[in-house]
């Protein structure tokens, strides 16, 4: 238990702290950080007990008012639903879509407000979906870009201007985390407070628009989403909602893959709906909860190639995110996760993954470090964060008596945050939407097994499992 105790602490930051920055640096970023802002004094329930409050009413108009989709665009030309993503090392895709078919496939953009001294052209795409027909979806990759820098854009050679920041090359890290987003007032809700975090990335484990054969809503969505998304690289995975197959009609998750294009390719993988990507000292891999994963498929003999590369002196920290959790205590969705869990636990387990990320169930939980059902200062740190928004409501009821697993578990809305700092030690907390967000409900330190005795006693396991047939 010692050991497992070094490997997630609570609250208190962890010391001694074995970094390049001294210890006052790295509170001195903490303090300055909205992400790490102060705990909120005064009693507050959290947790099980915790009793969330009833909605409140709203008034038609004051209720259209909170979705941006309600104001139109000025032009057909007009970039609309502009939204960014990692596409390889230093480049960004850039991803809108236009009525106007007409309008290219073209990027300007620089370091200098209304100037772009940079032009990149990429491709488009569109899509019929029963009586539905999709705007013109247009992809660019610009880049080489700089690191940590702030980058202004013009999408299809006219429109308003965007900007972004590209990501640190090393740490610290931030990134914001959410699942099961949809479109609610506790959408706008969530999209407030993570605006409010100062984060470097999204990451969201599937369930997005909840369009659900609704096109228009996957319109909706992109729009309501655009001031945070083409801001910073949103990295998203596919959840069940994505799906949208009708037998003999429709082919699954057309309209995500062909608004989401995330970096596959330059991933080694050959489906838009699992892929990794590594940014500052951090890889990270997106798995697909709803395509192929037993031991033939093109997932699983992808994530042993993409483990096997990985290369923990240069990305200490190793993360995954997926839909369907494995580790779930709440009633709802529970054992949905277990044949995919039976796969590739022992993978990610022989590549000592750091934590695992999923969403699907609508409550928040965070788990202790975990393997084959029990705990083990070798195994990752599990979290399901399926608590962005969506209009199917919360997950209330939990399993007791509560998994010896099970840290702490509470049926909220809200999202996550996780402040790498260096190689050894991240900050996680999950914010309630019901409070400030400075507020954390959740508040835990957890250390990177990279630093831990776990990968050299393993070292023979991970050559003999990612190197196997």
């Amino acid at each position: 238990m010692g050991t497992r105790a070094a490997s997630v602490r609570k609250k208190s930051p962890p010391f001694p702290v074995p970094m390049a920055a001294p210890p006052l640096l790295l509170l001195l970023l903490l303090a300055v950080s909205s992400c790490a802002a102060a705990d909120a004094t005064g009693a507050h329930v959290v947790g099980e007990d915790y009793v969330r409050p009833p909605p409140a009413r709203f008034h038609r108009k004051s209720l259209l008012s909170l979705f941006p989709w309600s104001q139109k665009k000025a032009s057909a030309s007009d970039p609309q639903q502009v939204h960014i993503s990692l596409a390889g090392e230093k480049h960004m895709r850039i991803t809108w879509i236009t009525d106007n078919n007409s309008v290219p496939s073209v990027v300007d953009y620089g370091t200098k407000k209304g100037t772009y001294t940079m032009t990149s052209q990429g491709d488009s795409t569109s899509y019929n979906y029963l009586l539905y027909s999709s705007g013109k979806i247009h992809h660019v990759v610009i880049g080489p870009l700089e690191d940590n820098t702030i980058y202004y854009y013009r999408c299809g050679g006219q429109g308003q201007e965007f900007q972004f920041k590209t990501p640190p090359s090393q740490f610290p890290l931030s990134l914001a985390v959410v699942g099961d987003l949809g479109q609610t007032s506790w959408t706008t809700s969530t999209l407030n407070h993570i605006k409010q975090c100062e984060h470097d990335m999204l990451l969201l484990p599937g369930d997005l628009s909840y369009a659900d054969f609704m096109q228009h809503l996957w319109d909706s969505f992109g729009t309501l989403v655009e001031p945070l998304a083409s801001m910073r690289p949103w990295m998203v995975t596919e959840g069940n909602h994505e799906k949208e197959h009708i037998p003999f009609l429709e082919t699954g998750f057309r309209s995500y893959n062909a608004r989401w294009k995330m970096p596959y390719e330059e991933s080694g993988s050959t489906s838009n709906l699992y892929y990794s990507f590594e940014v500052a000292g951090a890889h990270i891999i997106m798995l697909g909860s709803y395509t192929d994963y037993d031991e033939t498929s093109d997932q699983y003999a992808w994530l042993k190639a993409d483990l096997a590369k990985v290369d923990r002196k240069r990305t200490p920290w190793l993360i995954v995110l997926l839909h369907a959790p494995w580790y779930n205590s709440n009633w709802a969705h529970q054992g949905e996760g277990d044949s995919m869990m039976a796969v590739m636990e022992p993978l990610l387990y022989a590549a000592h993954v750091d934590m695992v990320v999923a969403g699907h169930v609508h409550a928040y939980e965070r788990a202790e470090r975990v393997y084959n059902g029990r705990l083990d200062p070798c195994g990752a740190v599990h979290i399901t964060i399926g608590d962005g928004g969506n209009r199917e409501g919360l997950a209330h009821r939990y399993l007791n008596p509560k998994p010896a697993w099970s840290v702490f578990r509470e049926a909220s809305f809200g999202h996550g945050e996780l402040k790498i700092v260096n190689s050894t030690h991240a900050h996680w907390t999950w914010h309630r939407n019901d409070d400030e967000e400075p507020v954390r409900t959740d508040d835990v330190w957890i250390n990177s097994l990279s630093g831990s005795g776990c990968i050299q006693e393993g070292s023979h396991e991970l050559r003999k499992i990612l190197m196997s047939p």
